[in-house]
């Protein structure tokens, strides 16, 4: 094509040129231009990327296990009518708290009045007749030691005089339960704790049977704490004690806290003081009952909090940043630093979560660096920029020394697991 222009632009005749001779000019003009946009850019130096690190340190780690929990009441009572009758009123405010012997309700007196009087009056009759037993029985003793009476008049007087005394047990009998009875008609609390609302009003007839629940009272102080434990947890626990890399507290002392719906911490500790012995067949779980101090009756009956059980250390544990640890296609991987101070692709095994750390169980070791900032810019064999240090908080933790106690010890101790 080039050739064509040129002929184009010189013709024969020496005349002026034509617009392909001009065209010509621009394009080997131009030429240089275009060679130049052919010649690719140069791409920047990448620079090596800026990292913190931490090294890695093994210590003895206390750890803390979390569960869902409900608050119990250590006695809960029911405040019954023990006999049948109509009440008459009700003589604590609803929801307050009450004393032991604390009067609730009281109940129509004067059936049961009547009916003291009675018993009553019937011992007096069993009595009189024991009185004439006993003399008629003194007069034939000396008649029948003399013979002048038999020794059937002897026996019947002494027959009579027994029957006569028993009758008086029975009579004292009638009256004793004519006063308990009276008594109950006055209904007191068994002991300090949470009023309930009542279920029968003034005026109704309640029967013990039927409708005589009255109320209930809820003693606050000492306060349970149930929570459950699953058969995988419990079987994975096992499963790390067994492989060294948990350890639980001598006697299974474990101390607890309770964490409140607020996110708040209520001030006492507590202790284990049960464990169910055998799994529930419904939830596959088995009951953990706490124990706590509560004079202030912070805790309430039916609270949903979460329970805290510390005690537990796993030893030489490697703990790492989760931010360091990351997500390969099959396995969980951090860069560790080499002596170059070139990343180091390394595969390693993650435990249990540890606040924002990780609990590596196997693929580092004590002395070695790995990467904590920046680790997603790392390429392997790349070298790197360390521009700070991150603290390893296995160091900073002190190892569980069993030695905090709730502010009430009295309420129990841990049972085993």
């Amino acid at each position: 094509m080039i050739g064509s222009f040129f002929r184009r632009a010189h013709l024969p005749d020496g005349g002026a040129p034509q617009r392909g001779g001009l065209s010509l000019m621009l394009l080997v003009a131009a030429l240089p231009l275009f060679s130049g946009c052919k010649k690719p850019a140069e791409a920047p130096a990448m620079g090596a990327p800026e990292v913190t690190v931490m090294t890695v340190l093994n210590r003895d780690t206390p750890v803390t296990f979390e569960f869902t929990a409900q608050t119990q009441s250590s006695h809960e009572v029911q405040i019954r009518a023990r006999v049948d009758g109509f009440l008459d009123k009700r003589t604590y405010i609803e929801g307050d708290i009450v004393k032991a012997g604390q009067t609730m309700f009281l109940m129509d007196r004067k059936p049961f009045e009547a009916a003291l009087e009675t018993a009553k009056g019937q011992l007096a009759q069993q009595q009189a007749r024991l009185q004439v037993a006993k003399a008629n029985l003194a007069r034939v003793r000396p008649l029948a030691a003399q013979n002048a009476l038999s020794k059937k008049d002897l026996d019947d007087a002494i027959g009579n005089e027994q029957q006569a005394a028993a009758a008086v047990l029975a009579a004292q009998g009638q009256v004793e339960t004519a006063q308990l009875n009276l008594s109950y008609t006055t209904i007191i609390s068994p002991l300090n704790g949470l009023s309930s609302f009542a279920r029968q009003q003034d005026g109704s007839y309640v029967t013990a049977a039927a409708t005589g629940l009255l109320t209930y009272v809820y003693q606050l102080d000492p306060m349970w704490v149930n929570f459950s434990v699953s058969e995988n947890e419990l079987l994975r626990y096992r499963d790390q004690i067994n492989a060294g890399q948990l350890r639980f507290p001598k006697d299974n002392e474990f101390v607890v806290s309770v964490v409140l719906a607020d996110g708040s911490v209520f001030p006492n500790l507590g202790r284990i003081n049960f464990t169910n012995p055998a799994f529930s067949t419904e939830t596959g779980t088995f009951l953990v009952r706490a124990v706590f101090a509560n004079p202030k009756g912070t805790l309430r009956p039916g609270q949903f909090v979460r329970a805290r059980v510390a005690g537990a250390t796993r030893p030489n544990a490697i703990l790492v940043p989760q931010r360091a640890v990351l997500q390969g296609a099959k396995s969980h991987f951090v860069w560790v630093v080499g002596k170059d101070s070139k990343a180091q692709q390394r595969v390693v095994e993650v435990g249990d979560w540890h606040g924002d750390d990780w609990f590596i169980t196997d693929g580092l070791k004590a002395g070695e660096r790995v990467v904590v900032d920046g680790a997603v810019r790392v390429v392997a064999n790349m070298p790197l920029k360390i521009v700070g240090s991150v603290a390893n908080k296995s160091a900073e933790t002190k190892p569980a020394s069993g030695k905090q106690t709730p502010a009430s010890p009295k309420y129990g101790s841990a049972a085993g697991q």
